[in-house]
């Protein structure tokens, strides 16, 4: 079928091109190439996608468009179908296809010929692909660690592809970056550095050829790759979790059986099951960030559920404070609970399974001190107690329960293995005697289930499928599986990952707690603590703290400190997009226009984005401009110099969607330094080009000053990059971390402005309005500054 272009609307085309997933810029390029329309325009027809189709098969008719080979046309329908129907799915396919029709030419095929050369139907596995790149890292590891990340990725790309020429290659990307930085850490400064070339001299010229048009087949962004490939299906939870070491040699190799997975599956239907599990005993931080984008993305990407469980083992630090604030923040980041549940509300559960561990000799109640366990544990001795009767310490464990034991006169011990290389088997406490009434259960109990017992059943109680948490409980997951196994329950995979480590501030807990408590900070919502809550005081967007989170990945390098200002980067990304502009001045300096007559105030048009078109009224706001205008104090110098485009003596400015103005005399005070005011002329031809572009605000009236706003400038709380190192890390902190500017000067146009609108102030910054303002006065936070430094680092 062929469509002539000459007749066809240009912008229709470049709509029904961004039907099809084409990007923005490769639409309007394909448009502008007459041979490459008509091509793609024929092929979206044969297709029968006018109507559009996903952006992944639209990128593969694209390369038909630019690519098929002229000598056999007549077999282009057959490809497109397979195309369409996804039987043909990867550029890798569309090559052997290419080269099948171009040697078949005109003659006829058998499609049984076509489909073995293509792959069509061939799947490959994300364990085969995982298994063949680790199999790849192997052989070559000598080099990469020799070359670390100079390494060709290309060429370990090709042997991982050459084993299996079908696979995603969106896939073997994946782990190909994985296994690097698994293998490698971050990337150092020294990886960065750039290797001298030798200069090559220069071939003759040749004749300037057409540039010969790209498909949009680019190497998958940040947004394409799915980190949760790693992750296995539920049905395949039958596989080895993990091996337990005994001191005695045996090992317990920990896996579901049959008839376990078979019922866990009936009941789950084979949903993906996660859960998010904080403890409410302060705000989240940006780790949290990451936790929830791990499991609650892992089960959004598999169309399953992700459980918010609190994790309210410990009633002596729990608030009921801390627990709406968690609910409130996992929303505003964009997730959505499958069910909220708590670790209380299977405390009966627990209390009954810590009763048949017992019955099984699993378990035994103990008196000994907290110091006497530390102790025996340090020498791993056994506790005198250890090998009690049965009946004895369930009658004891029932008279816990029964608030007849004193507190801290006796706890629950599971009997593991005091000789064991793990210290995380060394008779863990399960359960513990506390006189205090629960934030969710109330007075109902007065024993507490610890973390290592409830983490666990609980995980297994509610049937989750992936139990994900951060590295430091790995050496947990013998104990984890110790007593699933010990009690006959369900085990979920689980699988731990690096903890977020920002520079410039810290992510402990107990440490943010005593930055609020002793009133370091302005609470937990302070907008140079990275709480989650902070951060959006601050301005930050979730979708910001998401990318950032994505563009880490998931990984298992635990001793990576991210840059405070890869964060940074993101803001930037996205405020920039959103955040609307507007003039502030921090500093005012006076300046009177002495040729712009007293009273008269022109109003004047200025761009609230960028881009703005003359045309589009609501991409403008109103600004007013009098005799009487502010300017930065920073922005004038008594001495010129050639390198400096600010207002000086003698010297002209541009006031940006303004007028040019010429310093004309200037006023000193006393110690003929300080400068009071300036006399200026304007230009109202705007016939004169000066360098210098000025923000600036005027009076909107005579003899009144402009609106007054408090701006709170807000920088690094921490000096050194990692303080949690230090021995006295509140030593550490920047005494310039927050600088308080009370009457600044803004346009009128902000006056209207409510809490958590964000704006860029022209020249210095992203800035949101606190929940400190009032009626009478705004309060800006400075999100971020201008300047982006990530991407040159």
């Amino acid at each position: 079928m062929t469509v002539k272009n000459e007749n066809i609307d240009k912008d229709k085309l470049l709509e029904q091109f961004l039907k099809i997933g084409l990007d923005e810029r490769t639409a309007r390029n394909t448009v502008a190439n007459n041979k490459v329309t008509a091509n793609l325009n024929a092929v979206i027809h044969e297709a029968g996608v006018l109507d559009g189709c996903d952006r992944a098969v639209g990128n593969l008719l694209y390369t038909v468009a630019t690519k098929y080979p002229t000598n056999a046309l007549v077999h282009r329908p057959i490809l497109l179908h397979y195309i369409t129907s996804n039987k043909v799915k990867m550029p890798a396919q569309l090559e052997a296809a290419f080269s099948f029709f171009s040697a078949a030419g005109q003659e006829d095929i058998k499609l049984n010929e076509f489909e073995n050369a293509c792959g069509v139907g061939v799947e490959v596995s994300v364990e085969e692909i995982k298994q063949t790149v680790n199999e790849v890292f192997e052989e070559h590891k000598k080099e990469i660690l020799e070359q670390r990340y100079r390494t060709n990725v290309g060429d370990l790309f090709g042997q991982v592809r050459k084993k299996h020429p079908w696979a995603d290659p969106k896939i073997v990307k994946q782990f190909i970056d994985y296994k690097l930085f698994e293998l490698l850490g971050e990337r150092t400064a020294a990886d960065n550095e750039k290797i001298a070339k030798k200069k090559k001299e220069k071939p003759a010229k040749l004749e300037d050829k057409p540039a010969a048009i790209v498909s949009p087949e680019q190497p998958p962004s940040e947004e394409d790759f799915n980190p949760y490939l790693i992750f296995p299906q539920p049905e395949d939870n039958y596989k080895v979790h993990t091996e337990v070491f005994f001191s005695n040699g045996t090992i317990l190799r920990c896996c579901n059986t049959k008839e376990l997975l078979e019922k866990h599956l009936k009941v789950t239907g084979g949903r993906v099951l996660t859960r998010f599990p904080p403890e409410p005993n302060g705000y989240l931080h940006i780790g949290h960030a990451k936790a929830m984008f791990v499991d609650f993305g892992l089960a959004k990407e598999r169309g399953g559920g992700c459980y918010l469980r609190y994790d309210d083992t410990n009633p002596e630090a729990e608030k009921e404070e801390y627990i709406d604030h968690i609910e409130e923040i996992v929303k505003w980041m964009g997730w959505e609970p499958f069910k909220i549940t708590y670790a209380s509300d299977y405390f009966q559960d627990l209390y009954e399974l810590a009763v048949e561990l017992i019955r099984k000799g699993h378990a035994y109640v103990d008196h000994q001190t907290p110091d006497e366990i530390k102790e025996y544990r340090e020498k791993k001795m056994n506790s005198p107690w250890r090998d009690r009767p049965v009946a004895e310490s369930l009658k004891l464990f029932d008279e816990m329960k029964q608030g007849l034991i004193e507190e801290g006169k006796a706890t629950l011990r599971m009997k593991q293995d005091m000789q064991s290389d793990n210290f995380n088997m060394y008779d863990l406490i399960a359960y513990r005697i506390k006189f205090t009434p629960h934030p969710h259960a109330g007075d109902k109990w007065c024993i507490y289930p610890s973390y290592d017992y409830a983490h666990c059943t609980v995980d297994s109680l509610e049937n989750i499928t992936h139990s994900l948490c951060t590295l430091e409980f790995e050496t947990r997951r013998a104990s984890y599986y110790w007593l699933l196994h010990a009690l006959d329950l369900y085990q979920p995979y689980v699988w731990e990952y690096s903890r977020l480590n920002v520079s410039n501030n810290v992510l402990s807990k107990r440490k943010l707690n005593r930055l609020v408590t002793e009133k370091w900070v302005d609470g937990w919502d302070d907008p140079r603590l990275l709480t989650l809550a902070g951060l959006r005081r601050r301005g930050v967007t979730s979708t910001a703290i998401n990318a950032f989170v994505r563009g880490i990945g998931i990984t298992r390098s635990d001793c990576s400190l991210i840059r405070f200002d890869r964060l940074e980067y993101h803001i930037r990304e996205e405020l920039n997009k959103t955040a609307a502009r507007a003039m502030v001045v921090l500093q005012p300096l006076k300046i009177v226009i002495t040729n712009l007559e007293n009273g008269s105030i022109l109003d004047l048009d200025a761009k609230k984005w960028p881009e703005a078109q003359a045309d589009e009224a609501s991409a403008f706001y109103k600004v007013p401009f009098s005799n009487i205008v502010y300017i930065e104090q920073s922005d004038f110098r008594l001495k010129d110099s050639k390198d400096y485009y600010g207002l000086a003596p003698g010297k002209s400015v541009l006031l940006r969607y303004a007028y040019p103005i010429k310093c004309t005399d200037v006023i000193l005070a006393d110690d003929n330094e300080t400068v009071l005011e300036i006399r200026a002329e304007y230009d109202a031809s705007k016939k004169s080009k000066p360098k210098g572009v000025l923000h600036w605000v005027a009076q909107p009236s005579p003899e009144v000053n402009p609106l007054s706003v408090e701006v709170r400038l807000f920088d690094k709380l921490f000096l050194s990059e990692n303080p949690a190192e230090l021995d006295d890390w509140l030593a550490d902190l920047n005494p310039h971390s927050k600088v308080v500017i009370p009457s600044a000067y803004a346009v009128p146009g902000l006056r209207n402005a409510v809490v958590g609108d964000t704006f860029q102030f022209e020249r210095l910054g992203y800035f949101a309005v606190d929940k400190d303002s009032t009626p009478e006065k705004l309060v800006f936070n400075r999100t971020v500054t201008l300047r982006d430094s990530y991407k040159s680092k």
